[in-house]
């Protein structure tokens, strides 16, 4: 069985054993706790905050142990689901969900998943980097802030070109700060460019019926905001430039409506507002 994370795949094993062990690992303590997420949440008080996080680290703790233990397949299918619900919480990428993402990367070294657990050390680390470019651009350290923001792109490599343009768009602010409007046009165009070639290629595979791939789903309602906050901004700029260029705007409002029609928002398509 395969069991699929932010488009990452990793594989579970299904037989008897396992099941037994799935299910005194994971479903015995976790079900019934699952269904807190869905109910309203009541009014905040710093006794039920402290209780919420003492039982966040007992869970935390508990996986640890087991992992001590070298019981990869236990923990495998519990940090999974760590990871599933703490994007419904939180988003996906929350500094929440570093504790599980590390505990997936121990796991499947554990289990020999070496290329796996390369694949979710990266996403830790290029959430490091960015994290940290932001605190340095907040201070006005520009210089070091482009540090992060390089390192942050190189480990989104291995993650997909919308991921890494994100880190692109971010530089493109930090240049505009400095007073460096034509090399911020130079990143706002790779930006455009990567996220026009995705969203095409998401729309002929609906409109051909062809299955997608799995890197290449298509946005949820977090990346959809992201996507249609960055385009739009980058719109805005190539249209105040001194010589604008239409094709460049063309090309975004074509993006902005495969956007909104992959994200079911259709008053969006007829009325771009």
């Amino acid at each position: 069985m395969k069991t699929k994370v932010s488009g990452m795949c990793v594989c579970v094993c299904s037989n008897s054993d396992h099941q037994q062990a799935d299910w005194s690992s994971i479903h015995e303590k976790v079900c019934p706790l699952l269904v807190s997420i869905h109910a309203p949440a009541p009014f905040g008080t710093l006794e039920s905050d402290q209780e919420h996080h003492h039982r966040e680290t007992l869970k935390k703790q508990r996986l640890q142990l087991i992992l001590s233990k070298n019981r990869f397949q236990d923990v495998l299918p519990a940090a999974l689901l760590f990871l599933r619900w703490g994007m419904r919480v939180y988003r996906s990428c929350a500094v929440e969900l570093v504790p599980a993402y590390l505990l997936l990367v121990q796991a499947n070294i554990g289990l020999g998943s070496l290329s796996q657990a390369h694949e979710y050390l990266h996403t830790v680390l290029h959430q490091l980097q960015r994290t940290l470019g932001r605190l340095h651009a907040a201070a006005g350290k520009y210089a070091s802030a482009l540090t992060h923001f390089a390192n942050d792109v190189m480990k989104c490599l291995v993650l997909g070109s919308t991921v890494m343009s994100g880190g692109y768009f971010i530089m493109a602010d930090v240049f505009l700060k400095q007073n460096k409007p034509d090399i911020a046009h130079l990143f706002y165009t790779e930006v455009a460019n990567s996220w026009h070639a995705h969203l095409c290629k998401l729309m002929d595979g609906i409109s051909w019926n062809v299955k997608i791939h799995p890197g290449a789903q298509c946005p949820d309602e977090a990346q959809c905001v992201e996507a249609d906050q960055m385009l739009r901004c980058i719109l805005e700029f190539e249209e105040q430039c001194v010589k604008p260029r239409l094709d460049q705007s063309a090309m975004l409002a074509h993006s902005l409506a495969m956007l909104w029609l992959l994200c079911n928002n259709y008053i969006k398509v007829n009325n771009k507002d």
